[in-house]
């Protein structure tokens, strides 16, 4: 085994792979960047290197070799399935914690990992991958294939640059956006055209190989929860399945793995109809550790990353296939940094405060925060994961969803409110998944995640009792008194993405009656519950509040939800009016601008696409929101932009 491993990754997966290190007394190397110097991943390693990007093989090369690192396990994303950089550590005398560089080209070029398991027997989806097809070719092959046809880049996974296409109309645009996404995410536009599989439940199966010829698969994982091809959720095993199916899936996946060759642990991905459960069509195969692994983990019990590790040491696989056992079921959620209250836009910020669930022979948490890191636009929005075991589905679910609501993270909007929604859904909790079945719940009601009115309360007595000096002069306290009876104090409140609320106050915070934008007043009180929470007493129920302030933001947290409310604001204030700008055009998250599609004195229809936003690897059109003449056009094509930022200024026909 080795004495030194470097790991070429950041956040989560940095600090899963230290964990299993530590574990077996092997020293541990990070690499960083300038922007992650203060990151938990540098933190927790034994030594750690600047590098000028995780993308810079020569320097995470290097920073190996200069630390005496005789491994580098490469985690998912930036150079794991990269093959010159496998080449680069062999040709170093470094270990490559991952498949042969032959491996990865072959299953990292969709249209040759299609072919290579074809010849293995392995059923695919019907579709066209010949390289260097032109756009009008790829046009032509998507309505040979029959619409609706899924584009999908050749060269990565990940949900990026795919696109699904169900009118003949779209499938310019739609070829254009998929190779630029293409070429953004993987520096390579080739597209491939598939049949859609209409009703697509997303299950694949974890395989293990050693250098010695034994390769083995541990299960299944099902990952259709999903919005824009990204996962949210994932579970092992899957709902689906029976055990003919999984053992013809498993074999299936053994025998794509041994058709190249595989070393270490990959993943074949299948596309299996929710119609059809007995059908099932090759995907891709990932030639790493999947970010999913932990629910293989909690349900066979081995650890996934010391497998790597004796793998890549040219150790034989420690048990056969016919010792591999499946107990009880895991599911994971995924904590993305994104606001769902405003179509799932990445976000950003300043972690202000840190609760995350109690792990213990139940719960896991795998998570890349610390209270201060700064969560930016420049990698992927995925911050942790929370994964629950259950001796079955049902308590897994249960488990998983009362962790979440344990899970208080503010300063930066996530979307684990949400995922308590999704996990209490009825098709959900029923099994009856597909990978369309998280946007059509988009439609539904507003999930409980709406700020409640106890929260703007909250927010209103918190400013009062910072205001409160403890002097007993009546005229110092901010509570209306006059000589009399007491008057009413009125505050404006603004949730992120929201509409202002009034809330009135008569008395002081630990004793007043209130009213939430003009109903019935409630008696209520509120006090300090410690440094970072918020006890409030609204109509004879007490609940507890996670509080943090940043600047003129107060943020409460409570049961997975966290609000962000605007600094107060008198009504009688000049500063409380809302001045309504319905021609201007604000970027919906802080990215890069990619595309100006207009220019000033253009006179422009409302919907029509001016600006294109991109961050996190995520493009976003943003439209006109009135018809009008553009009279200001501040975007410019490479710059940064912030949420909120004025992109356009359209002046309205009269």
């Amino acid at each position: 085994m080795f004495e030194s491993v470097l790991v070429a990754n950041r956040g989560e997966i940095a600090l899963r792979v230290f964990r299993t290190l530590r574990r077996l007394g092997i020293r541990s190397v990070a690499v960083h960047t300038d922007a992650d110097t203060a990151s938990p991943h540098v933190r927790a390693a034994d030594e750690a290197v600047r590098v000028p990007s995780y993308l810079d093989i020569d320097a995470v090369v290097g920073a190996a070799r200069g630390t005496g690192a005789e491994a580098v396990h490469p985690g998912y994303g930036f150079l794991a399935e990269n093959a010159a950089f496998a080449r680069a550590c062999a040709a170093a005398g470094i270990a490559f914690v991952g498949p042969p560089a032959e491996a990865i080209e072959a299953m990292g070029d969709k249209i040759r990992a299609k072919r290579a398991v074809a010849s293995a027997g392995v059923p695919v989806v019907p579709g066209r991958d010949e390289p260097g097809l032109s756009d009008d070719e790829l046009a032509r092959a998507a309505l040979e294939i029959g619409l609706p046809v899924l584009l999908k880049p050749s060269a990565g996974g990940g949900g990026k640059g795919m696109r699904l296409v169900r009118d003949a109309a779209d499938l310019p645009d739609a070829i254009a956006a998929a190779r630029r996404e293409a070429i953004a995410a993987f520096g390579d536009g080739t597209l491939l055209a598939e049949r859609f599989v209409e009703n697509p439940r997303h299950i694949e199966i974890q395989v293990f190989a050693d250098s010695r010829g034994g390769t083995v698969h541990l299960g299944e994982r099902e990952c259709s929860l999903q919005r824009r091809h990204q996962k949210i959720v994932e579970e092992a095993p899957s709902p689906l399945l029976d055990a003919a199916t999984r053992d013809r899936m498993g074999a299936d996946a053994v025998a794509a793995a041994r058709a190249v060759g595989y070393v270490g642990a990959g993943t074949v991905e299948y596309i299996v109809s929710a119609d059809r459960p007995g059908e099932y069509f090759f995907m891709e195969m990932n030639t790493r550790l999947q970010v999913e692994h932990p629910v293989t983990e909690e349900v066979t019990g081995l650890d996934l990353v010391e497998l790597q590790l004796r793998a890549a040491a040219g150790e034989p696989l420690p048990f056969t296939q016919d010792e591999v056992r499946l107990n009880g079921h895991a599911i994971e959620a995924r904590v993305y940094a994104e606001d769902p209250s405003r179509g799932f836009l990445p976000t950003g910020g300043r972690v202000l405060l840190l609760d995350e669930p109690s792990t213990g022979g139940s719960v896991r948490v795998d998570s890349g925060l610390a209270e201060g890191t700064e969560v930016g636009g420049s990698y992927d929005p995925m911050l942790a994961k929370v994964i629950a075991w259950g001796s079955d589905r049902a308590e897994a679910l249960r488990r998983l969803d009362r962790a979440l609501a344990s899970y208080t993270l503010l300063g930066v909007p996530t979307n684990v409110a949400f995922l308590r929604e999704l996990l209490r859904h009825p098709e959900v909790v029923a099994g009856r998944l597909d990978t369309g079945l998280v946007e059509r719940s988009l439609d539904e009601p507003a999930p409980a995640s709406a700020v409640p009115p106890e929260a703007f309360v909250a927010a209103a007595l918190e400013r009062m009792l910072a205001l409160e000096t403890g002097d007993p002069d009546p005229w110092a306290v901010p509570d209306g008194w006059r000589p009399g009876a007491p008057a009413w104090t009125s505050w404006i409140i603004t949730p992120a993405g929201g509409d202002p609320v009034e809330v009135r106050v008569q008395g002081r915070a630990h004793d007043a009656l209130v009213t939430v934008g003009g109903e019935a007043p409630v008696r209520v009180s509120l006090r300090k519950g410690g440094p970072a929470s918020l006890v409030l007493t609204y109509g004879g129920r007490t609940v507890t509040f996670a509080a943090a302030r940043e600047d003129r933001t107060l943020w409460l947290g409570r049961d997975g939800n966290a609000w962000a409310l605007a600094e107060h604001v008198r009504a009688d204030d000049p500063a409380a009016a809302v001045v309504a700008g319905d021609g201007v055009l604000r970027s919906p998250m802080p990215g890069t601008v990619l595309a100006v599609k207009a220019a000033e004195g253009d006179r422009v229809t409302a919907g029509r696409p001016l600006v294109v936003v991109e961050a996190m690897k995520m493009e976003h059109t943003v439209t006109a929101p009135i018809a009008g003449v553009v009279t200001r056009l501040p975007a410019r094509a490479g710059a940064q932009v912030a949420l909120d930022a004025v992109l356009a200024v359209i002046e309205g026909e009269a």
